[in-house]
């Protein structure tokens, strides 16, 4: 999974360096990246988002697209237009979120819903942040509402990797 993630990230046109995070929880994709001769850093493995936040710290990074590793049907071409909304927003932070309904209609698993404007949203994974604003306590942020029924698919659970399996196999077929 991880590997069409990397597949995707390589692709994009806006990426110009990939970092693995991992934790001590993760001991398998750290080996998986380090073989793959990818840049790995090791963070304190508290939860995504203070991961993420460690990381850009430690690395005093910039402009940061965060990707969660659990995506296999995300694209080059859906990462390239995230980083491009993200450089119109002029926002220092970016969210993709995905209309609940359309979990829903796929059975997957959610972790996080969020209303916006009256709008039942959850979060995919995917984020840009400024890495040089990531001290200040609250970020203006840009939600992106994408209706990609190929980012809703965000493995957690066995459910949700049979689903996945099933798009991945109907997106090969030839029409």
């Amino acid at each position: 999974m991880i590997e069409r993630v990397l597949n995707a990230l390589k692709e994009a046109k806006k990426v110009d360096e990939i970092i693995v995070a991992v934790s001590q929880h993760t001991p398998k994709t750290a080996a998986f990246a380090r073989k793959h001769s990818l840049k790995v850093l090791q963070t304190p493995g508290k939860g995504f988002c203070l991961d993420a936040r460690y990381a850009i710290k430690k690395l005093k990074l910039g402009t940061v697209l965060t990707v969660c590793a659990d995506l296999p049907l995300i694209t080059s071409e859906f990462i390239d237009r995230v980083i491009s909304h993200y450089e119109q927003c002029k926002k220092p932070a970016l969210t993709v979120m995905v209309p609940l309904e359309i979990y829903k209609k796929f059975g997957l698993s959610t972790d996080y819903v969020f209303t916006v404007e009256g709008r039942n949203l959850v979060p995919v994974g995917v984020n840009v942040v400024d890495g040089k604003r990531i001290k200040e306590k609250e970020l203006e942020e840009e939600i992106l509402v994408v209706n990609d029924e190929r980012v809703v698919v965000n493995v957690n659970t066995y459910e949700d990797l049979k689903v996945a399996k099933l798009m991945l196999q109907r997106m090969a077929k030839p029409e």
